[in-house]
């Protein structure tokens, strides 16, 4: 598949029915600055595009989890790559679609006063169709037709609703006294708690600490997919760039506009409740998405309707397809019946996608809130991220490593999600002075899982040599990690690592550059927009020499 196809593909899944809508909540609720929570990612984003493109690209597996018995040796390898595969493709997967069948549930029963159960029959049905009769490149090909149908529907909804009658207009908006300190684009360093949680934790530690779906240290899940079936490498770090360049910088403006105006016409929660009493919907600040598009004329409704059913099928027929891919690929294929015909893997991935589709749908009746998914998303990852990393950097990380992270990042956050006095009653939970947020329990997370995996790796034994020494010759991954098992008949590691770490630098300040200048010129400071505008093409055009030089 070419670059261009790709990227959108990439960009089309993580345009999801509830992304809009955990957008709207966590501005509303923290301001626009919350969004460092999921713009820090843009740092493994960049190093994907950069660096492990290239790697994934020469690994030559058909998933990220095959990767496991090319990187590892052992009985502990075939282990990790068959459970990892239930782990991610079914447990993982399902929990991420159910949040995405939450939104469709709050979406439908504002703007249509259709029930949960009947949305989720109506979407769930089309969707597991065509996603179980297309395959990969069915998805592929539907998610380019869905993404550009899905920008045209969020930008038209946040042109005209913010030229409401209520709202008055973008300047209006920006002056409006419900806005006041919700704008900032950086959490001022005056409010100290929501400047560490909202933006030094997310940039300082949880970038590269925390495994979440689609920006995974080390690149994985449906991004790896998708560069795995990339023509060559050029194309996977074409496909990767674009992807992050339209994920960060140009998509979240229209969510950030609507979920700022919803402040002026519906200032508290409360209000939105009262306005739809027929809700039959989970409450929370996310209805708000939904509760904004119920003021467009009946035409463009229509088509935001449809941009929001499409947003929901390519993200959910990608889960599907990932999910099969990883139960018929590395459980079924390699576990249950090695001797088994294309025909007969093709139907059961057909089963699988049936079934995933069920559970999710079961599961999001356990969800009130987008936010509450992506928090419990990140609290199971946490810590895990920096062996995702160093795998392809150090020889010394090797199977029990990850089986450590990944069970004792687990048992953590299920330890959280079962002591948590809050999840009950709204209560606080202190550890004497401290209180434990969500920020403080990741970090938490982090450490005690990245002491775990780090006292397990040197305690058991390492892979063996010559598994080492064929992945190293196959990927060649650069760096001196991997000095002390190569013999005088293996070259030195390539020195290409630090002008990717470079090009990595220079393309998360060109986007987080038009990020903002975007931000600036909406809020009418276009001075400031201008300058940043000048940084986005200074570094653009760095970046396109050092491509040219092949580094």
């Amino acid at each position: 598949m070419p670059w261009w196809l790709l990227g959108v593909s990439m960009v089309a899944t993580t345009f999801s029915a509830d992304t809009p809508n955990f957008v709207a909540d966590i501005v509303r609720t923290k301001g626009v600055a919350s969004n460092w929570m999921w713009w820090a990612f843009l740092l493994t984003g960049m190093l994907t595009v950069f660096v492990y493109a290239r790697l994934w690209r020469r690994s030559g597996v058909a998933t990220d989890i095959e990767f496991y018995e090319l990187r590892y040796s052992g009985k502990e390898a075939a282990f990790l790559r068959g459970f990892r595969a239930l782990y991610l493709g079914v447990f993982f997967n399902v929990v991420i679609m159910a949040t995405v069948c939450l939104a469709a549930t709050k979406i439908a029963s504002i703007l249509l006063g259709i029930p949960p159960w009947q949305t989720l029959l109506f979407a769930s049905v089309v969707t597991v169709f065509y996603s179980a009769l297309g395959g990969l490149r069915g998805v592929i090909l539907t998610d380019f037709v869905q993404f550009i149908l899905a920008m045209v529907g969020s930008i038209g909804a946040a042109i005209v609703i913010v030229n409401l009658p209520q709202v008055g207009g973008l300047e209006k908006l920006m002056a409006a006294p419900e806005l006041v300190g919700k704008l900032d684009l950086i959490p001022s360093i005056e409010d100290k708690d929501l400047f560490l949680t909202l933006f030094v934790i997310p940039l300082a530690v949880q970038w590269w600490s925390v495994w979440y779906p689609g920006s995974e240290p080390g690149g994985g899940g449906y991004v790896a997919q998708r560069m795995l079936s990339a023509k060559d490498e050029k194309n996977a770090l074409g496909a990767t760039l674009l992807f992050n360049i339209t994920h960060f910088a140009i998509r979240p403006w229209p969510w950030i506009l609507i979920a700022l105006a919803s402040l002026v016409v519906y200032p508290e929660l409360d209000d939105i409740m009262a306005a739809f009493p027929g809700n039959t919907a989970a409450r929370g600040h996310d209805l708000a998405y939904p509760a904004m598009l119920s003021f467009l004329p009946a035409g463009l409704l229509g088509l935001v309707v449809a941009s929001l059913i499409a947003a929901f099928m390519s993200t959910i027929s990608t889960h599907l397809n990932w999910g099969a891919s990883y139960i018929v690929n590395d459980f079924y294929g390699r576990f249950v019946n090695q001797k088994a015909t294309e025909k007969a893997k093709v139907n059961v991935g057909r089963i699988a996608t049936v079934v995933l589709m069920l559970f999710a749908a079961l599961t999001s009746y356990l969800i009130e809130n987008a936010s509450d998914g992506f928090q419990a998303l990140l609290q199971i990852g946490a810590g895990t991220g920096l062996i995702f990393i160093l795998r392809w950097f150090w020889w010394r990380i090797n199977a029990w490593t990850e089986i450590a992270g990944m069970v004792i990042s687990f048992l953590y956050a299920m330890a959280i999600l079962l002591l948590r006095p809050e999840l009950l009653d709204g209560e606080k939970w202190m550890l004497g002075s401290l209180e434990l947020t969500d920020s403080v329990l990741l970090v938490g997370g982090v450490v005690i899982t990245t002491v775990g995996w780090f006292i397990t790796m040197f305690a058991t034994r390492p892979t063996a040599t010559e598994t080492l020494r064929t992945f190293y010759m196959q990927v060649k991954p650069a760096g001196k990690g991997w000095k002390k098992i190569l013999g005088n008949d293996i070259p030195a590691p390539e020195g290409k690592l630090p002008n990717q770490i470079l090009s990595m630098l220079l393309g998360t300040i060109m986007v987080y550059s038009a990020l903002f200048a975007i931000g600036k010129l909406l809020y009418g400071e276009s001075t400031t927009s201008i300058i940043l505008f000048g940084i986005t093409a200074v570094c653009g055009v760095i970046l396109w020499l050092i491509w040219r030089k092949k580094s």
